[in-house]
Parts: C-alpha cells; sequence; structure tokens
C-alpha cells in the first residue's frame, strides 16, 4: 500500500523533508517505523527515540501498535 507521511518540527528537521510517499508492507505503526529506520541515517535518527514521538493516522491520535491497514496519512510529532 502507498501511505503519505508528514513529518513536523525537529523530526521534520532531521529527516530533511516534510513530507514523502512510500509504499510499504507494515501492518501496524511500529512495523512502518522499523521499515523507515532501515532506509537511511536520517529516519534512523528522528525515530530513535519513540517515547519523544506522536504519531496520528489520518489525523487522528494513535499507538505505535495501531493497524495501518486502509490508512492514507500517517503523521510524526514531537511529544
Amino acid at each position: 500500500m502507498q501511505l503519505d507521511l508528514l513529518y513536523f518540527a525537529w523530526i521534520r528537521e532531521r529527516i530533511g523533508v516534510p513530507r514523502e510517499r512510500i509504499e510499504t508492507q507494515a501492518a501496524t505503526i511500529r512495523d512502518l517505523i522499523e521499515q523507515l529506520r532501515a532506509m537511511d541515517d536520517w529516519h534512523a535518527a528522528a525515530l530513535a527515540d519513540l517515547s519523544a514521538v506522536r504519531v496520528a493516522l489520518d489525523q487522528e491520535l494513535s499507538d505505535l501498535d495501531s493497524p495501518i491497514a486502509g490508512v492514507r496519512e500517517v503523521a510524526f510529532f514531537p511529544r
């Protein structure tokens, strides 16, 4: 599935882009984050401390074990 990813504040600064579209087979946010961390050092650094990151699925706050099936947009922002 394709997902639009949005990054805010220092997460955006560390990754270097405000948004991107990716192809994923991830089942949960946690799986998606593991995929992103493996992409490059910028994603790995931005998502290293998950206690400092909040996530919203289609503009609704979600926890890391939330499923992403049917989701179109995932936003990452600081706590």
